[in-house]
């Protein structure tokens, strides 16, 4: 039987803090997010993601990445994630403790699509997840779940 309720697809939070996992968690939750939150809780398990969507898993709606990772830093997931044939067409949206302007630079040289600092009031948080959720879950066009990895033909 075929459903009628559209799929929701995930976002992938990238975050090995286990404090600001919760919040998010916790924030999202609060503003009634629809979407599934999948976590990688480092470096490593976020580039683990590859294969699985080589696999045919669907790509992730938005990726929230923190830049400060154990196992593989932020920004060399970004640059894996803007290298490979399916991964680079997914939003990735920096999320991060991080205010220098060198990490900011870096970050968008290396494809990021938004660059947002963690603020440390939960009420701000708050704030931060809404206009998340507003923009890339509601407003945003995203690409296809499972993109065609050749190009449409020009005609």
């Amino acid at each position: 039987m075929i459903s009628s309720e559209p799929v929701r697809r995930a976002i992938l939070l990238v975050e090995d803090n286990p404090i600001d996992l919760d919040l998010t968690r916790r924030a999202f939750a609060r503003s009634q997010l629809v979407n599934p939150l999948e976590v990688a809780r480092d470096g490593a398990e976020a580039l683990a993601w590859l294969a699985r969507w080589e696999a045919g898993e669907p790509l992730p709606l938005v990726v929230l990445l923190d830049l400060k990772l154990p196992k593989v830093d932020g920004l060399e997931v970004l640059r894996r994630y803007r290298e490979h044939v399916l991964a680079r067409t997914v939003p990735i949206v920096v999320l991060t403790s991080s205010a220098e302007d060198c990490d900011i630079a870096q970050a968008y040289g290396d494809g990021a699509n938004s660059y947002i600092v963690k603020p440390v009031d939960f009420d701000k948080f708050l704030e931060v997840t809404s206009q998340i959720k507003l923009y890339w879950c509601l407003l945003n066009q995203p690409p296809s779940a499972n993109p065609p990895i050749v190009p449409c033909s020009s005609s």
